[in-house]
């Protein structure tokens, strides 16, 4: 449960792992279908994911009143040009299996410059006007790198006192295999000054990717072939968090088949109008009675 940070599934993986033991695992919170203007073009399994981590940027003064301003040691004007060049920053692009094949299998769907620009992200090294076009769609720079972003700030207790503090919570999504000390030690430098703090909020637990052997792929690519005819089946590794990431750690290969359909310039998870189509809601349903079939030999 995302409200509980994994904390049930850990509880299950650790206590009673022999209730949930098996040979793999598929997870309807990950992966599913991509839609482009209403028409479906893929089939997304996820096969592995970035490694979820949250820091805290803090700068801090011993105040005072705001009548007396002290612009040097105001702890939100030390931490403003940190958080612009984070902004700027874009971390290494680095293709790992699963990415490299997303990129291989949509070149074949997509036509164009967008294919054009897939194949040349393959290259070595990747050609970088592909990377700046791809780059320019979170979806694809998603899966080109680790990303950082900033998604609070608090400061100050008072509108007529100088803040004694200012802390940036920043959210960072980080490839596999990636140390995350790498990642910490580009945030350390982009900060740029001593006086600015950086803390782990949420540590990055490592997330290995699971096979994609034809166990699991050939079932699922018939499932597919029966319900959504001429849609292709694409590995991806998910941007976001999910249980997956204890299940692998167990041991347990894991792969996201949601099976809902939304579009790619469209999703509203974690969004205060969060929602998916009624119809996508219902293939999927059907969709997963028919695979839970087919795993179970039924």
């Amino acid at each position: 449960d995302e409200e509980t940070a994994g904390s049930c599934i850990q509880w299950l993986v650790t206590k009673h792992r022999d209730l949930i033991d098996g040979a793999f695992a598929l997870n309807t919170d990950a992966g599913g279908g991509v839609l482009r203007d209403g028409r479906r073009v893929m089939f997304a399994v996820q096969a592995s994911e970035k490694v979820y981590a949250t820091y805290v940027l803090e700068a801090t003064d011993k105040g005072g009143h705001s009548s007396l301003p002290r612009p040097a040691d105001n702890p939100l004007y030390r931490l403003a040009p940190v958080l612009e060049r984070l902004a700027q920053y874009q971390f290494p692009v680095k293709l790992n299996e699963v990415s490299r094949a997303f990129f291989e299998q949509s070149a074949a769907i997509d036509t164009g410059r967008l294919a054009e620009d897939m194949r040349g992200v393959l290259k070595d090294p990747p050609d970088s006007g592909a990377v700046a076009r791809l780059a320019a769609v979170p979806f694809y720079n998603s899966k080109l790198r680790t990303t950082c972003v900033a998604t609070m700030l608090e400061a100050g207790h008072a509108e007529n006192a100088l803040p004694q503090s200012a802390r940036a919570t920043v959210n960072c999504r980080i490839l596999p295999g990636e140390p995350a000390s790498e990642v910490e030690a580009t945030l350390r430098r982009l900060a740029g000054d001593d006086r600015i703090t950086l803390r782990t909020l949420y540590a990055p637990i490592p997330s290995p990717p699971s096979p994609l052997t034809p166990a699991i792929m050939a079932p699922l690519e018939r499932l597919v072939a029966e319900q959504f005819p001429k849609v292709p089946i694409v590995p991806i590794m998910e941007a976001g968090a999910t249980d997956g990431l204890f299940l692998r750690n167990a041991g347990i290969p894991t792969y996201g088949v949601s099976a809902v359909f939304e579009e790619q310039n469209d999703v509203r998870a974690h969004g205060r109008d969060e929602r998916i189509g009624v119809q996508s809601f219902y293939d999927a349903l059907e969709f997963w009675y028919r695979m839970m079939r087919a795993f179970a030999g039924g």
